[in-house]
């Protein structure tokens, strides 16, 4: 019976000295996936203000990973693709925030008056800018190309990830036939319908990340 005893003690003991380890690990930002509820975050955008993915709650809102310097996210811009988007969108007023989770000295890189400059001479027009340097929050949401393109619900739900469109190529001439994904979903969803593909492969740039951990 003094053995039973023994063993349970120290079972209870073992328990109580794993508890605070597991109690940390629950405590660990989640990354983001479709279907499920996405993270938090906050960003200083290129005017020096702070904005939160829960600032926009009860709006559909889009994530777009940007690098002005990629050819890939030239092919949209540069053809107007992109600013149409956010223009047609926005006047239904969903939220659309570009980040850019480039490192200082790498491409698509830009800060201060030199960002702003930058911007204008994209004629970027969407609702804010938001500088990502450690790359905290694109490796939170798994970010991988410029541009890689997300969609939350306004419960906070994200219901799209992945490519912009349907053809992988910096060839702005494909735009006119490809299937537009981030398009095809706010439609569908703000229609109420299901969303018809909800997560795609990114392609694009290679997000330029800091190689400091």
């Amino acid at each position: 019976m003094r053995y039973v005893v023994t063993i349970a003690l120290t079972l209870a003991l073992l328990t109580l000295a794993i508890s605070p380890a597991v109690a940390d690990k629950s405590k660990s930002p989640s990354t983001a996936a479709v279907g499920e509820m996405a993270p938090d975050f906050t960003l200083t955008d290129a005017n020096g203000k702070k904005h939160s993915l829960s600032d926009f709650e009860g709006k559909y809102v889009v994530l777009e990973w940007i690098n002005f310097g990629c050819p890939f996210v030239k092919k949209h811009y540069h053809s107007g693709n992109m600013q149409k988007l956010q223009d047609s969108f926005m006047k239904k007023d969903v939220v659309w925030l570009s980040i850019c989770s480039s490192a200082p000295g790498k491409q698509g890189h830009y800060a201060g008056k030199n960002l702003l400059a930058q911007i204008k001479k994209e004629k970027w027009q969407a609702t804010a800018y938001l500088v990502d340097e450690s790359g905290e929050v694109g490796k939170l949401f798994q970010a991988k190309t410029t541009p890689n393109m997300y969609v939350i619900d306004p419960k906070g739900k994200l219901v799209y990830a992945g490519a912009i469109d349907s053809t992988p190529s910096a060839n702005a001439d494909d735009i006119a036939k490809s299937v537009n994904y981030v398009s095809d979903a706010l439609t569908a969803a703000m229609a109420g319908k299901e969303i018809k593909v909800k997560a795609t492969q990114p392609y694009g740039c290679s997000v330029k990340y800091s190689k400091k951990k």
